[in-house]
Parts: structure tokens; C-alpha cells; sequence
């Protein structure tokens, strides 16, 4: 073997094999320690994938999850199941793929159940309006951020001798976080309304799970008020985007900032106009009334004479005078319809009646631009370019009364992007506390261990032995026991060790020179043949005397 390793060996073995024992153990001891404390420490951050399930829904997310791989842990409380950090979304569409878990709000799977025999009217309404109320529950909870849903539906209930109808009306008791809780009852309001047959967003009355009321009676959001508010706010958001995609190009996107306020006009207006055209005419209807009279009139008269008063005298008449005559008459009636037009227009859309924009440019930015040689009246001249770019991309209008502005500053330095907050101080201790209770943990257990267990050890190896003795060889003992010729030779006290105290080379003597009888006791327990032929010699050695 190389020299170093017989070193490293012949140094092992001076520790005699006690204290090799001790360290091997010690050694052991602390790599288990350690090996615990990071398997423990290093476990991977969990995140709640579900909260509020059945004993039933655990235990199948739980084998879903452990036949795909993915780690998971169940709360104290048995109705939450943590996964690790990152595997939230992974675990979510795994589940969802197996219809997990299954949702307490039953929906149009109640039918599933529900026999076509012995089922009154009655029962048939209450179970369409639970499975309703499951469906509805269902969809609220699949929004961003609602993490619990409860719908309650109030059907209209026909009368024979009820005047007025009752309007149904619902309620909806969502569990999520503040700001998604306001920012989708709106949205809830209208997807009840919209689900429930002859229900109105205004019946709809929202709260969450601390019994806060979000939404309840007229919506605020269709106020006329409100509704200004909105466009300005897009208006104003869409200018402030063509300005910055007009300039960022340019100057960058830290080295300028704008600024717009839009007045808008949101009344509605109906206008009607109606438009005759005299030079476009149409013949509507042509009537066309012809007549022609032809008369004739012939007059006859008996002459007055005597013969007229003679018995059967046969009296001629006489004609008298004829006269004819003859009409002729023609109608015609055109009926004309004048070409009209006829213009209803109704508008609730909006129009902007005056606008007003501010834009300040870094001058940093602007002279590193012109170059060294740049002068005021450049960088004027430079400005006046700007103000002319961002009124074409903003439609200004003068004639409106619209105003524009832009000029150029020193930007103060570290204010040029928009940092977004972090979590505060106690907000990032609240998501490490737990990695923090067991790092202090793991550091109290080593110094514990340390103190009361590896010290001591420490201790007892740094120790100094004390000087071993080694025991008489058998030879040695044979030597010293008498012979016949000298029954009683006593032993000469051995050299005195060096630095020995006289009480400890008594103690030594007595050691090494004990009684004879000692001796042969001592030499029967070494070998008990090897004092039997000892003893057979002395014994022919007396006879043999």
C-alpha cells in the first residue's frame, strides 16, 4: 500500500479498537442526523389544490394522484389535499379528466335517479329546481377565483285567484378572495338572470362567505353616470396607447410619459327625418271615363176641329215638331306618388366633445439624440415635431376646442419604469415560517446532540490512558516461582519507572511479585497441563535429592 495510506492505518490502529468504536459510531450518528434533516428540510413546498371535500372525494384524488405520480398531502382537518408547489395545474386537469371530485350540488344527474312512477307535480318542480340550482352552482364555480358556490332559486308560482304573478328571484353565496369576489358579482348576476327563465339581473342578490353584501337591487353598473365613466376611461386608455405606439419607436418607452382627459357625450338621441323628392314622381293610377248621349224627341198633336166632336169620327193626328241632339265627354285622372325617404336613426353610442393631452419628453433623451452640437432652438424645433406626431395619431381637432401640450423636462432619475410592489416583509415570513420552524428545529437538535452527546464522546477519546501493564508472560511466572533448592528467594524489586511515585512502585511490586501460592493459582488458570508438568519435575526432583 502507499505510505500515506499506511500512515493514515497505523494511526487508526494506535486509537486501539474502543475509541475506533466510539468514532465509527459517532461517525454513523451524524450522517444519520444528517440525512434526516435533509430529507425533512428539502421536502417540497405544498400548495391546496382542494379545500371542503368529502372523505370519499379525498380518498380517490388521492389514488388518481398516486397512480400519475404526483406527491400529494391530505390537512390535519381530512378535507384539504396539498400537492407540491408548480403540480397544482397539472393535478387539476388530471382530476378534472376523471370527473373529480364529484361536487356536492347535484345537477341534471338527479334525473338519473328519479323513477316515472309514483313522482307528483310537486316533486317533479323541487327536483327540477335543485338540479337547476346544481348546474348553476357548477358553472360560478368554474370562474377564475371562486372557490365555492351556493345558488338558491325562488321559481314564480302561478295562482287561480292571484291578482299579481310572483317574479322569481335568486341568491348566491360565493367563497373567494376579495377582489375576485367584486369583480365577478356583476358577472354572477347576470349568468343567474340568464339561466333562470323570466328572472331580471335585479332580483339577483349576491353575497360571500363572510356575509358581506356584494350586489343586491338595481345595477349600478348600467347607471348612466357609470356608464360615462367607462367610455372616458377607454377612451382615454386607447388615446394613451396610439401615443405611446407612435413614440416608443422613437424615444423609447421610459423616456416620455402622456397624459389624457377626453370629455364624452353618452346621450342617447333619436332623430327622424323624412325627404320628399318633387322631380322624382311615379304614376300611381291612370282612370280614364268616357260617355256618349244621343237623344231624339218627336212631338205628334190632333188639330182641334169640329170632326173631334162627332161621335166615331176618325181623327188623323197631325206631327208636330222633332228635335235630336248629341253629347260626347271624356275623363282622365292620374294619381302621381311623390318619391320619399324616410331616416329614423337612434343612437347610445357616444361622442367626444373635447379632449385635452399633456406628453413631457426626457431631455436627456432628446439632446442624446440631436448629438453634441445640440442647441435649444433644436430641440424646440425637435418638440414641435413630436406635438405634431402625437396630434396625428390622437385625431386632434382644433375646431373642437381640443388641446394639446408637449414639452420637454429632465426625468428624475430611478422614476423612469414602473416597478410593481413586491410582498412586503411580513408577507414573505408568512410563506417561509414553516421552513423557518424547522430549520430552527434541525439547529436546536444538533446543539443538543452536540452538547450532551458528541461532547462527552469528545472528551472521553481526548482523554490520556493511563499506562497499560502488561501482564506476566508464562515464562516470566515460571521463573519466579521457587525451586526446591531456594523454597524462599525473594524477587528483586524491578527497575523504578521513570517519574513513578513510591506508593505506585509498591503496588507495582506486589504486582509483579505476589505470593507463591498466587503464583501457582495463577498458573493453573494459564495452563493447567504446563503447571501439572511443572510440578512432576519438581516432585522427581525432590525424590530424586
Amino acid at each position: 500500500m502507499p505510505e500515506q495510506i499506511q500512515s493514515i492505518v497505523a494511526n487508526l490502529q494506535s486509537f486501539g479498537p474502543r475509541r475506533l468504536a466510539i468514532m465509527g459510531g459517532i461517525a454513523a450518528l451524524v450522517l444519520a442526523v444528517i440525512a434526516v434533516a435533509s430529507v425533512y428540510l428539502n421536502r417540497p413546498a405544498y400548495e391546496t389544490l382542494y379545500v371542503g371535500l368529502e372523505r370519499s372525494d379525498v380518498n380517490q384524488i388521492g389514488m388518481v394522484l398516486g397512480e400519475a405520480g404526483i406527491g400529494f398531502d391530505v390537512a390535519a382537518d381530512g378535507t384539504t389535499v396539498l400537492v407540491p408547489a408548480g403540480s397544482t395545474a397539472k393535478a387539476r386537469m388530471l382530476l378534472a379528466e376523471k370527473g373529480l371530485p364529484t361536487s356536492a350540488n347535484a345537477g341534471y344527474e338527479l334525473f338519473d335517479n328519479v323513477g316515472s312512477l309514483g313522482l307528483t307535480s310537486f316533486m317533479q318542480q323541487v327536483t327540477r329546481v335543485r338540479a337547476l340550482e346544481g348546474e348553476i352552482a357548477r358553472t360560478i364555480q368554474s370562474l377564475q377565483g371562486i372557490k365555492a358556490a351556493r345558488v338558491h332559486i325562488v321559481m314564480s308560482e302561478r295562482a287561480n285567484f292571484r291578482r299579481d304573478e310572483q317574479q322569481p328571484s335568486a341568491s348566491v353565496v360565493i367563497r373567494a378572495s376579495s377582489a375576485d369576489a367584486e369583480k365577478a358579482a356583476m358577472s354572477i348576476r347576470h349568468l343567474v338572470a340568464a339561466a333562470v327563465p323570466g328572472l331580471d339581473a335585479e332580483r339577483v342578490t349576491v353575497l360571500d362567505s363572510g356575509g358581506n353584501l356584494l350586489a343586491a337591487g338595481d345595477d349600478p353598473s348600467n347607471s348612466s353616470a357609470a356608464r360615462s365613466i367607462g367610455i372616458e376611461r377607454t377612451v382615454e386608455s386607447q388615446i394613451e396607447d396610439n401615443i405611446r405606439r407612435a413614440l416608443t419607436p422613437y424615444l423609447g418607452p421610459d423616456n416620455f410619459r402622456s397624459s389624457v382627459k377626453a370629455e364624452v357625450n353618452t346621450d342617447s338621441r333619436q332623430t327622424e327625418e323624412t325627404i320628399f323628392d318633387p322631380e322624382s314622381r311615379v304614376e300611381r293610377s291612370v282612370q280614364i271615363v268616357r260617355a256618349n248621349e244621343n237623344s231624339n224627341q218627336s212631338q205628334s198633336s190632333t188639330p182641334t176641329s169640329v170632326e173631334q166632336n162627332l161621335p166615331d169620327a176618325d181623327t188623323t193626328a197631325v206631327e208636330g215638331p222633332q228635335s235630336s241632339s248629341a253629347s260626347d265627354r271624356k275623363e282622365e285622372t292620374t294619381n302621381y306618388e311623390m318619391n320619399s325617404k324616410r331616416i329614423a336613426t337612434v343612437s347610445n353610442g357616444y361622442s367626444v366633445t373635447k379632449m385635452s393631452i399633456a406628453v413631457v419628453v426626457n431631455h436627456q433623451r432628446l439632446a442624446t439624440i440631436l448629438g453634441q452640437g445640440a442647441t435649444p432652438e433644436a430641440v424646440a424645433a425637435r418638440v414641435a415635431e413630436i406635438q405634431k406626431m402625437v396630434a396625428s395619431a390622437t385625431g386632434l381637432d382644433e375646431k373642437r376646442g381640443d388641446v394639446i401640450n408637449v414639452s420637454a423636462v429632465e426625468f428624475i432619475d430611478g422614476l423612469d419604469g414602473e416597478e410593481v410592489a413586491g410582498p412586503g416583509v411580513l408577507a414573505s415570513l408568512g410563506e417561509h415560517t414553516g421552513t423557518m420552524i424547522n430549520a430552527l428545529a434541525f439547529v436546536i437538535v444538533v446543539f443538543l446532540l452536540g452538547y450532551f452527546g458528541l461532547r462527552p464522546m469528545a472528551a472521553a477519546l481526548t482523554k490520556p490512558a493511563a499506562p497499560a501493564i502488561a501482564a506476566p508472560s508464562f515464562e516470566e511466572v515460571q521463573r519466579s516461582l521457587p525451586t526446591p533448592e531456594t523454597p524462599a528467594v525473594t524477587a528483586e524489586a524491578p527497575p523504578a519507572l521513570p517519574g513513578a511515585r513510591p506508593n505506585a512502585m509498591d503496588d507495582l511490586r506486589n504486582k509483579l511479585r505476589p505470593a507463591p501460592q498466587d503464583r501457582l493459582a495463577r498458573m493453573v488458570d494459564l495452563n493447567e497441563e504446563r503447571t501439572a508438568l511443572i510440578l512432576r519435575k519438581w516432585a522427581a526432583a525432590e525424590a530424586a535429592a
